[in-house]
């Protein structure tokens, strides 16, 4: 027999649509013939076909990757997420952090995207017009490192890995309107970044001035804090130097009290966040002190200002220390060689909080001296390497007796330490330094101020101040503006023009974008923007001479924060948002990424979303509703110790483990020699410890379902996940549950609707056990994203269906049921096996168009209930009770069981422990 035709399996062969006579289902098989690929196989013949008129025949086997295929082809013919402003139709954006276009996916974005893709499929399900986009975060270092190693353009790069990251995505089978999707590196992205600068710049939210810097003299750039290991740079190695360089800056300190005061109106974000952000603003209620300058050693009519929260320490001050970069110190400097010496070591120096708090304490003495505000006493001007130009003023007021840093400092080179508080630790604050030394309390050692409390003496001192015109209240943030100029290529050019007439010259809207090169690879030394001609050569746009323009990129900080609104109009081309598809959108109702983002990227996108605001482009104040920072996906490290010190680490895969009778792993050896390996413990998943699995093998070898379902069951979305080979083993063999029962049950056709009049104790206790279901992932789902719960809900009703007796048509009709609720509620967790049984269900609509199962709660009203018997403590039995029975009946129903007179025999009852719904426990002797 020839077969001619297109291959198709048979369950893609039917029409849906035809209407097919109801009878037995008889096979005969035929003749072999050849198969895609020339594979030999067996045609099977089907006579007296019983399927319903939109039912779809199911494969006997559960196979992920045709049943994938189909549901991905069928929403890609479909656009089966594309949306658009449907006006009254209520919304839901539903939002996760655009990944970097690294090359690859990494078991974190899988987990990222699922946790969003099963809140917006469940949105969706509720009716609402769900908006889910994607795009990429696509400039950044990484790409110039990348191009730099393999001698190619960074943009070339970067597309490349976009394509074939844009595919990972894809096969895992995200609810996502791709139609708007855009990279942050085109032009057509950052043109409106660059439009919103000018703006603001003419606005003088933006403005240019020097800033201390982390300088890599070899690679000609600056370095984030994050880049500069032990005072070196990460890449060139070299010794680092602060440096003054001019940078633009956003004034984002003005809007520092309206950062702080809404984020009282963002319920939906975690207080873990919120108190993260808090602190990083730093907001501090205190003095602006001021110190003559001494006429002997300064000279002129100067005052050294600082600011401090503890003006209530004021007599305790017996030093001010200076930057490095203060004016003072590079007074001092000019004819002291030593001190400009120890000035450039400083200078060299990192500029991140963290590490100067850490670093040693090292200063010099400048030979200059303030005076007191209130005593009049002079006090030596040192400088420091733990104060930061950056900071406050440059300088502090040193009170050692009630500052750690101050107290280290001061005991290495003998200044005086005063106490001026009465602390828990007493009166005298010898060494070592003692916390208790930093508490506030009665002041004592300073003079007409003795015995006042902290808020009296802030009153008391303030007043003195104010009256001597030397000092004032005064609050202020640890937040300071945000410098986004950056030495680099592969950034957005700031838009601006140097003109030795006109100074900083915004380009004009007509001659936006300032278009990047992007057939450029950069070498390492500084941007190669600056050695290109034909990029900085201009006119002024204001005189029409020969100008500069700036070479200097933004910080890659900016695409992200504001990417969120561009998904509303991504395609529009007469600004930098429609303001009429943002305020339809956003603000976002779940915003979804790691928690490292909690502070720099959130802080800047709520920025920005103020920004937007005020330039009249949004109309709302914040742009995420709601927040969630799932957590990391973690694993087992193994690795072995070289000669030289070093580590190689070995993946997991390669390794052979035993493992104990808890499954903690006890001993391991790597598979290739036999030979052990060390147990390195868990941690995160990364390059750098060889512990990542891949996620592309794992949906060829299991399914996308079956890796989404496992990283929903395995933890709670905001928990770290441990990854577990058996755990994904397990989350497969489940889905082949799922699929086994839903082809046992339609191989037999269609069922007859349920008749609820009619059902017996056994069949409403199944039915029961589907409202439960339902109402526990409802609740789980929808209110509190725990997904993992929700999954154990729907095992739970698994093993209930497969126990179910299947001999009655009210049987098969309450089996339909329970089948239709697994397939909704897994729906939003595994939508490709979703999609298939759906059908095979009878149902002519997809499934990502269905409801979610609505909760029957007459159903969960139980007539009798079974209770545990026990007798001291120990199972004996159970029994049926009335659901509304007294404790009087269900105690008097217990005491007669069989089992209890026979444990009870020749005893005295002494208590009777009812638990209602759940047990009696007899307590005799």
């Amino acid at each position: 027999m020839t077969v001619q035709g297109r291959w198709t399996s048979f369950a893609n062969s039917i029409d849906p649509t035809s209407d097919f006579s109801r009878g037995r289902r008889r096979m005969a098989t035929g003749p072999t013939c050849a198969g895609p690929g020339g594979v030999s196989c067996r045609i099977t013949f089907f006579s007296d076909i019983r399927v319903d008129k939109q039912s779809t025949p199911m494969q006997e086997q559960y196979s992920p990757r045709e049943i994938e295929n189909a549901a991905q082809t069928a929403w890609e013919h479909t656009d089966a997420f594309k949306v658009d402003e449907t006006p009254g139709r209520e919304t839901y954006y539903c939002l996760s952090m655009f990944p970097y276009p690294s090359g690859k996916l990494h078991m974190g974005h899988v987990r990222n995207y699922t946790i969003g893709d099963v809140i917006a499929r469940y949105q969706r399900m509720q009716g609402k017009n769900v908006l889910q986009p994607m795009g990429w975060d696509a400039f950044g270092m990484p790409a110039e490192n990348a191009a730099m190693n393999n001698n190619v353009a960074p943009a070339a790069w970067t597309y490349s890995n976009i394509d074939y990251m844009r595919t990972q995505l894809k096969s895992l089978g995200l609810a996502i309107d791709w139609s708007r999707e855009f990279a942050t590196c085109t032009p057509e992205y950052y043109r409106w970044e660059q439009w919103l600068f000018t703006k603001l710049y003419e606005k003088g939210v933006i403005y240019r001035k020097n800033g201390t810097v982390n300088w890599d003299p070899v690679d000609q750039t600056v370095l984030a804090n994050e880049q500069v290991i032990d005072g070196k740079g990460w890449r060139s190695g070299a010794e680092i130097e602060k440096r003054e360089i001019p940078m633009y800056y956003f004034r984002i300190t003005d809007y520092a009290e309206e950062l702080l005061d809404s984020m009282d109106n963002l319920p939906g974000w975690p207080d873990q966040v919120k108190t993260m952000q808090r602190n990083w603003i730093g907001k501090s209620v205190g003095m602006e002190v001021h110190f003559p300058y001494d006429q002997a050693s300064i000279g002129g009519a100067g005052k050294l200002k600082v600011f401090t929260t503890r003006p209530d320490t004021l007599m305790g001050a017996t030093y001010v220390a200076v930057a490095a970069e203060h004016p003072l110190a590079t007074q001092a400097a000019a004819h002291n060689p030593a001190l400009q010496t120890f000035i450039n070591e400083c200078k060299r120096g990192g500029v991140a909080e963290a590490d100067i708090a850490t670093q040693e304490k090292q200063g010099q003495p400048t030979g200059l001296f303030v005076e007191h505000p209130l005593t009049g006493d002079k006090l030596p001007v040192w400088v420091a390497n733990y104060v930061l130009m950056s900071y406050g003023e440059g300088a502090v007021m040193a009170v050692p007796a009630h500052d750690e840093r101050d107290f280290e400092f001061a005991s290495q080179f003998h200044l005086p330490i005063k106490p001026v508080i009465r602390t828990s630790a007493g009166d005298e604050t010898p060494a070592p330094w003692q916390d208790a030394y930093g508490e506030k309390g009665e002041l004592i050692n300073s003079e007409e101020f003795d015995g006042l409390d902290f808020d009296s003496a802030f009153t008391a001192i303030s007043e003195v101040l104010k009256q001597k015109d030397l000092g004032a209240p005064r609050t202020q943030y640890r937040l300071r503006d945000w410098g986004i100029s950056r030495q680099r290529y592969w950034g957005c050019p700031i838009p601006i023009i140097h003109c030795e007439h006109c100074g900083d010259v915004p380009v004009p809207e007509d001659q936006l974008p300032v278009v990047l090169p992007e057939d450029v690879v950069p070498d390492g030394a500084g941007s190669p923007l600056a050695r290109m001609p034909e990029f900085y050569e201009c006119s002024c746009p204001t005189c029409n001479r020969p100008a500069r323009r700036e070479t200097d990129t933004m910080d890659t900080f900016v695409e992200s924060s504001w990417y969120f609104a561009r998904y509303a109009s991504p395609h529009y081309e007469q600004g930098m948002v429609d303001p009429a598809a943002a305020n339809h959108w956003l603000p976002v109702d779940q915003y979804i990424g790691g928690v490292e983002h909690a502070i720099l990227h959130l802080l800047y996108a709520r920025f920005f979303h103020k920004l937007m605001r005020d330039q009249g482009l949004v109309d709302s104040d914040e742009p995420f509703k709601n927040l969630l920072t799932q957590g990391m996906v973690i694993a087992e490290t193994y690795y072995r110790l070289e000669e030289n010190g070093s580590k190689s680490w070995f993946n997991p895969a390669d390794v052979e483990v035993e493992r104990d009778a808890k499954g903690k792993v006890i001993a391991a050896r790597l598979a290739s020699d036999g030979q052990p390996v060390v147990i390195g413990g868990i941690e995160k998943m990364s390059k750098s410890k060889n512990n990542g699995v891949d996620p592309q093998f794992m949906i060829d070898q299991y399914g996308a379902d079956t890796c989404r379902l496992f990283m929903m069951f395995a933890s709670p979305p905001d928990m770290s996940l441990e990854w577990s080979d058996a755990g994904v083993e397990g989350a497969h063999r489940f889905l082949r549950r799922v699929w086994r029962l839903g082809n046992q049950h339609t191989a037999q056709g269609s069922s007859v609707a349920l008749d609820l009049s009619s059902l017996s104790d056994a069949q409403k206790n199944v039915r029961r056990a589907i409202h439960i279901a339902i109402r526990q992932a409802s609740q789980d789902i929808g209110q509190h994203h725990k997904f993992n719960t929700a999954i154990a809900a729907v095992m739970t009703l698994m093993n209930v269906l497969e126990k179910a007796p299947q001999a009655s048509e009210q049987d098969r009709a309450l089996l339909q049921e329970g089948l239709e609720t697994v397939t909704l509620l897994l729906a939003p967790i595994v939508p490709h096996i979703s999609h298939a049984l759906w059908q095979a269900l009878g149902h002519d609509i997809a499934v990502i168009d269905a409801s979610w199962p609505t909760l029957d709660e007459s159903a969960l009203v139980q007539d009798s209930l079974e209770l545990v018997i026990q007798v001291n403590g120990k199972l004996r039995g159970h029994i049926q009770v009335p659901a509304d029975a007294s404790r009087e009946d269900v105690e008097a129903t217990a005491r007669a069981n069989e089992n209890v007179l026979r444990f009870t025999e020749g005893l005295s009852i002494r208590k009777v422990i009812v638990v209602p719904g759940k047990l009696v426990n007899i307590v005799a002797n």
